[in-house]
């Protein structure tokens, strides 16, 4: 993982992080609509929400800071993906709000752990009070999942089981 060393690269890396969190919940959110799962859809719509409005948030504090223009392909997160994004293949069209809500709370928990390591690391002390500070708000997001979870059964062991499936495009 890269070193950061200033608020404004922070800034840069934790709204890359948001944005790239909002556009894969609402791919999802999507496939999930397109595949009649509404009950998930609409979970991972409600996070395309909520990261959006962390990466406005973000935005905010960031006016009139000089943020530094990073290509995507240089954002080094220590993982070939930015910690909140939960990756592509972990979907499936008939899962459970159960499943969805692991996913989410596996990143919400990576954000943390990217956040505690900027904060533990050689940047400046106001970046590492900030990341600090980030680290502290992913930890509520964890448990605010964690509880939004319990709210849902496990899924069975057949849940997967689908008599009709999609046909593949050839």
């Amino acid at each position: 993982m890269k070193t950061i060393n200033t608020c404004a690269e922070f800034l840069a890396y934790a709204l890359a992080i948001e944005e790239e969190a909002t556009e894969r919940y609402t791919v999802f959110a999507e496939q999930m609509e397109t595949t009649n799962n509404p009950e998930v859809a609409a979970l991972f719509r409600e996070m395309a929400r909520l990261e959006s409005e962390h990466a406005h948030r973000l935005e905010v504090a960031a006016e009139g800071e000089s943020l530094p223009a990073i290509d995507p392909w240089e954002l080094d997160f220590g993982d070939e993906d930015p910690p909140e994004a939960v990756d592509y293949s972990a979907t499936h069209y008939l899962m459970t709000p159960y499943q969805a809500l692991t996913l989410v709370l596996k990143a919400e928990q990576r954000a943390v752990d990217f956040f505690q390591r900027v904060a533990e690391g050689n940047g400046n002390d106001d970046m590492k009070q900030l990341a600090a500070e980030y680290a502290a708000e992913e930890r509520e997001h964890v448990e605010k999942v964690a509880k939004w979870r319990n709210r849902y059964p496990p899924p069975d062991d057949n849940w997967d089981d689908d008599p009709d499936p999609p046909n593949e495009l050839e």
